[in-house]
């Protein structure tokens, strides 16, 4: 896989004017969490984590960016978006809902369980969600196309792009306190923000 922004590390930022102190705790908090569950049971946890494997598959090589554990840190400190959909539960019953659903959904479309299911199997059922075509009863009082748009891809996508690693693959510069970003048009850049590499 070719890298856009080679050598490139966010990280090597932290000690200088891009951040403040507010900025690095935040950071080292979300570099210290422990890849375990800590509110998911662990037959959910084990869901969630193939789960976001489907959503944002990660390349061997590369360090892993711990998605599943941001949102279980999400649940288990129950940090709403500052609204809800009147049609959605509130946080932890929609993604408990939603986890026990998506795995009847998987038994039965293809007789197992989703972790079970081959990778292609698993993107079929997740097609199925995002198409509103979902069978089972499970999905009542949720909906399996609100769920798949409104938490997984909201949740895992906003999860992933919130830990460094991503950063350094999208070339940007982290938190914007105190320093602040002055370049603002399209295809300008600060002199502390990395350079895309391009390749021809």
């Amino acid at each position: 896989m070719t890298e856009r922004f080679p050598g490139y590390d966010v990280l090597a930022k932290r000690d200088t004017p891009s951040w403040n102190d507010a900025s690095r705790r935040v950071i080292d908090r979300r570099l210290a969490l422990a890849d375990e569950p800590r509110f998911l049971t662990p037959d959910e946890w084990r869901l969630l984590v193939a789960l976001c494997d489907r959503i944002v598959p990660q390349p061997p090589g590369r360090p892993r960016i711990p998605v599943a554990v941001l949102i279980d840190r999400k649940l288990r400190q129950d940090q709403g978006d500052g609204y809800r959909k009147a049609s959605m539960p509130p946080l932890r019953q929609a993604w408990r809902q939603g986890l026990h659903a998506l795995n009847e959904e998987a038994r039965l479309r293809f007789g197992a369980d989703f972790v079970e299911l081959a990778p292609a199997r698993q993107d079929t059922v997740l097609e199925l969600l995002a198409q509103d075509q979902a069978r089972s009863e499970a999905w009542q009082g949720l909906g399996a196309k609100a769920f798949f748009k409104s938490r997984v891809l909201h949740d895992i996508g906003g999860s992933y792009y919130a830990f460094p690693e991503s950063w350094n693959q999208i070339g940007f510069g982290g938190p914007a306190s105190p320093r602040g970003y002055v370049r603002m048009d399209f295809n300008r850049r600060d002199p502390w923000e990395a350079a895309e590499h391009r390749h021809v």
